[in-house]
């Protein structure tokens, strides 16, 4: 096992994404140290727990559990405590508690908050949105959206278009490129619709840069030089200031932080 690098089981009686996202939270804090996730989900037997225990033993692992059926989480923690795993109830301290204050059981049935309502429908929705008016492919969707993001390549445009989906909001976004005009209905659309990405020169050559070196090019390629960026981002500007909207800078932020503030401002 390295020091670099550590292995944490994610094992529910359901899909397992509450246990998920509660690793990579905390696996943030250690960036660059290297979290591996390993999600095992849908448990439904005492003989399937005894079999992620095992491989967590083997891989000297982290295991962290969303069990609410009281039998599977309990035999999690007592056979974790035998097999010397170091294991986490994200759940059953949390169930418990309200239990009590609640006087009564809670319902037991894993799954309950993938229930297929209304909003898990929009949430669907908003992610196709998302996926058929990325990068402006058909600008009608500039019209029909609840959000506009527009900016320079890589200010996280798509990545942003996407967490903010799986709030429910539909998000067309808009590449700003100095050898092209930007589509009428960008000029069309309400303003406050808008949100413009901007970020710090220096910031987005060290990521252009390193997204060269992904593909395998050399980064002293046109896209990444600071002429370059100081020229999109000049033209970007322009471009905003007779939009009129709303400019957010994305530098050294992360994605979730960039959609925070999204939020908070349609919020007001």
């Amino acid at each position: 096992m390295s020091a670099d690098s550590i292995t944490v089981y994610v094992a529910s009686d359901s899909a397992g994404d509450t246990g998920e996202l509660a690793v990579r939270a905390a696996a943030a804090q250690f960036h660059p140290l290297q979290v591996q996730i390993r999600r095992i989900g849908f448990i439904q037997s005492c003989e399937a727990i005894d079999a992620v225990l095992d491989m967590a033993v083997k891989d000297h692992a982290i295991l962290l559990f969303t069990l609410v059926i009281p039998n599977l989480r309990n035999h999690m923690t007592e056979k974790a405590i035998e097999k010397n795993v170091v294991a986490i109830d994200l759940l059953g301290p949390l169930i418990e508690n309200m239990e009590r204050r609640f006087e009564r059981p809670s319902r037991h049935e894993p799954g309950l908050n993938h229930v297929l309502d209304a909003s898990y429908f929009r949430k669907v929705e908003a992610v196709e949105f998302a996926v058929r008016y990325d990068d402006a492919r058909d600008v009608t969707g500039i019209g029909k959206a609840d959000i506009v993001l527009t900016g320079v390549s890589r200010t996280s445009k798509t990545p942003l278009s996407m967490v903010l989906a799986h709030k429910t909001f539909k998000v067309a976004n808009v590449p700003l490129v100095p050898e092209l005009v930007p589509p009428r209905e960008l000029f069309l659309v309400n303003p406050k619709k808008v949100i413009g990405l901007t970020i710090r020169t220096e910031a987005l050559n060290a990521i252009r840069k390193e997204r060269l070196k992904a593909l395998g090019l050399p980064d002293s390629a046109s896209y990444a030089t600071l002429t370059r960026i100081e020229q999109e981002l000049e033209f970007a500007n322009q471009i905003m200031k007779k939009i009129g909207c709303v400019v957010i800078d994305v530098s050294n932020k992360a994605v979730e932080e960039t959609a925070s503030l999204i939020l908070e401002h349609f919020q007001k």
